[in-house]
């Protein structure tokens, strides 16, 4: 009896030395980093509603995970099979199955670079949301029709153009349409502050006024000296009730209604069009394109100078005049005679 007795608990000792030497492999394999991918990067997308399974078989698939059971057991051991989040994520290291874990957990999503420069409108917007591999065009342009965003400063809005505020975002992959027209609107009311708010008030601007003649000032010039004094010119022109005679509109005008072929000719200059400042005094009807940061405070603080005219110096800067007789001479010299030169350089 004592024999068998030995002999159990010999066997014993042994099945426990086995299952420890199991634990301790599967420990090893679990914390053990992998990666399977061949490329320098590997990116995984995770639908919204996808369960632990279905992720596991995903990054089993990509290489992340080496099998499938491992990604199980550091789950299980993670306590956190609930807390996995959807979205687009990026590998480029081995990792453990925990650490994959913890990064999906995290909602540690990979975000790509999305650049809306100054001066764009909502069509060009559009095209770059598209370029980028965001969207459709299409759904960018839809979203941007949503002048409820704006209505609290702008209850005239009927669409946001003027109010997508031109930066970078930092955003997923699939951040739809909606929710980037929603944080470039959001971007633009942080620029357009309480400050600059009560400037234009001040000045006897409502925000649309202010927004529109920001938006010339930003097609008007790049340079951040000059627009301060091209708003001036413009403010200037509305005192006076001077026509503003803003190539950029009639451009504008000729793009809504599909006629502009890149170049702008005397003839278009008489398009009928309520956006055509050439043919209607005062500001157009509204914004005519996404204005920086600059030009909206240039329009609301504008330059202290009685400038009426100006004439680009064909570098990105302009000269300006007082009068008429001042005026014509400029254009003379920087267009007329510019030119010509420029042709018998070129023959």
């Amino acid at each position: 009896m004592m024999r068998w007795i030995g002999r159990l608990a010999i066997l014993l000792v042994a099945l426990a030395a086995m299952a420890g030497g199991g634990a301790w492999w599967v420990y090893q394999r679990v914390q053990q980093p992998f990666r399977g991918a061949a490329g320098a990067e590997t990116f995984i997308d995770i639908p919204a509603g996808s369960g632990p399974v279905s992720i596991g078989t995903r990054l089993v698939d990509a290489g992340i995970v080496q099998e499938a059971w491992i990604f199980r057991v550091a789950l299980l051991l993670s306590g956190r099979a609930r807390e996995l989040k959807a979205g687009e994520y990026r590998f480029d290291a081995p990792m453990t199955a925990g650490a994959v874990i913890d990064k999906l957990a995290r909602g540690d999503v990979y975000k790509r670079m999305l650049t809306f420069r100054e001066g764009l409108t909502i069509a060009e917007m559009a095209h770059v949301f598209e370029e980028r591999g965001f969207g459709a065009a299409a759904e960018f342009s839809q979203a941007a029709q949503n002048a409820a965003l704006v209505h609290d400063l702008d209850p005239a809005a009927r669409d946001l153009e003027g109010y997508l505020f031109p930066e970078t975002y930092t955003l997923p992959r699939n951040t739809p349409a909606s929710e980037v027209v929603a944080q470039m609107v959001a971007g633009f009311k942080t620029a357009f502050d309480v400050g600059l708010r009560a400037a234009a008030t001040a000045d006897g601007l409502t925000v649309r006024q202010a927004v529109t003649l920001a938006s010339l000032v930003e097609k008007e010039t790049a340079s951040g000296d000059e627009r301060p004094v091209v708003a001036a010119v413009y403010r200037n022109r509305m005192k006076i009730k001077m026509g503003m005679q803003a190539d950029p509109t009639v451009i504008y005008a000729l793009q809504r209604a599909g006629q502009y072929d890149g170049n702008l000719t005397r003839e278009d200059l008489r398009f009928d069009s309520p956006y055509n400042t050439y043919r209607y005094a005062g500001l157009p009807p509204g914004p005519i394109a996404a204005a920086g940061r600059a030009s909206l405070e240039a329009a609301v603080k504008p330059a202290a100078v009685d400038y009426l005219y100006f004439v680009s110096r064909n570098d990105g800067t302009h000269v300006f005049a007082t009068t008429l007789a001042e005026h014509n001479r400029n254009v003379q010299t920087w267009q007329v005679e510019y030119f010509r030169k420029l042709r018998q350089r070129n023959r």
